[in-house]
């Protein structure tokens, strides 16, 4: 069931704008549920506005794993937070929340590809990192992959996307 925004004024209709808060922050926080226990973690991740989906990485064994092994259907969120507006009782943000499910990447080419994309979205000095790579390092890393089935996005007006 999806819900209507209560608050229209600060609805982010515009797709490319939520595209840019998704590009732009340097993490997302995830829920995810296994036998009705909900686990919420977060993340650095990468984000590919050609085919709308989030790269993140984690050890090859974990809670985050077992979670998502048992569930892959995540809810996230990705938030520009620019604080509390002393004396106006008020805070500025920007938001996405989005939702899908998370498949992890086999091949060593296809996760290369995704932790490039999030070095280059996260390190001023990406290319330098990744010129460095080794593959040894690759081989205790998962790399998941959220593809987006939905997102919506709600921001205050003093925030310009």
């Amino acid at each position: 069931m999806r819900y209507h925004m209560r608050r229209r004024d600060k609805e982010i209709t515009d797709e490319a704008s939520m595209k840019r808060i998704l590009k732009t922050t340097e993490y997302i926080t995830i829920a995810m549920a296994k036998d009705n226990q909900p686990y919420l973690v977060s993340l650095s991740h990468g984000y590919d506005e050609v085919n709308n989906c989030i790269y993140f990485h984690c050890a090859v064994e974990g809670k985050k794993l077992d979670y998502l092994n048992a569930n892959n259907t995540v809810w996230g969120q990705a938030l520009i937070d620019r604080g509390y507006a002393q004396g106006e009782c008020s805070h500025h943000y920007a938001t996405v929340m989005f939702s899908g499910k998370v498949t992890f990447l086999e091949s060593q080419e296809e996760k290369w590809e995704a932790l490039s994309l999030m070095i280059r979205q996260l390190d001023r000095d990406a290319e330098t990192l990744i010129a460095k790579r080794k593959t040894e390092s690759l081989n205790n890393t998962v790399i998941g992959r959220i593809d987006i089935d939905y997102m919506t996005g709600k921001k205050s007006q003093e925030v310009m996307v």
